[in-house]
């Protein structure tokens, strides 16, 4: 393997972990913005629950269950 393939190789990998840390940025934002309007509109904490459940949001910390 040549120098010049092995460095393209860590430049695509480096830009590869930058998008996956952008995405999981992303993502926490959205988490926190779905976790503040289901908040807002359920009509207790047992509504709040199920509707963060069905999100597929952990309901103790508003992250995904993934």
């Amino acid at each position: 393997m040549s120098s010049a393939r092995h460095g393209r190789n860590t430049d695509e990998t480096g830009r590869w972990a930058e998008a996956q840390a952008a995405l999981l940025v992303s993502n926490e934002l959205q988490n926190r913005r779905a976790l503040r309007v289901v908040a807002g509109r359920a009509t207790d904490l047992s509504d709040c629950t199920e509707l963060l459940a069905m999100l597929g949001l952990d309901v103790r910390t508003g992250h995904s269950g993934d």
